[in-house]
């Protein structure tokens, strides 16, 4: 079973402080065990407070804190959305959010690059400046 999105971003971001999961159970003041079951999917939907926890102990940037946040009310987003919206730091909260609320069909990989570049353009022509 692939990773859930919300468990590949908490993940992510706890790799990119160098932290374990013990130790970032530490900061945050939640069970080591319960964060990795977040990260491996076991448990989705954490509540706000322990998402005002993590977001504290990690010291996240306001965008990434919004994707958690996002996450936890979304699980069944796609975890391929998040490691493109880590890859590329211009993908906005609202681009993020608008693509991942795409309904697939079939069996094909949905290609993020250009349906962010379509959601720019419809947010562009919506703002005026399209």
């Amino acid at each position: 079973m692939a990773q859930p999105a919300f468990g590949l971003l908490l993940q992510r971001l706890r790799e990119a402080r160098r932290l374990s999961l013990r130790e970032l159970a530490q900061l945050a003041g939640i069970d080591h065990a319960y964060i990795y079951r977040l990260e491996t999917g076991d448990k989705e939907s954490p509540s706000e407070e322990v998402l005002s926890k993590l977001v504290r102990a990690l010291k996240t940037g306001k965008r990434e804190a919004d994707m958690l946040r996002y996450l936890a009310e979304h699980p069944h987003t796609d975890s391929g959305l998040v490691a493109h919206a880590l890859a590329d730091a211009t993908v906005t909260i609202e681009e993020f959010s608008s693509v991942a609320g795409v309904a697939f069909r079939g069996t094909g990989r949905p290609d993020y690059p250009k349906l962010i570049e379509r959601v720019r353009r419809i947010l562009q022509e919506e703002n005026g400046n399209g």
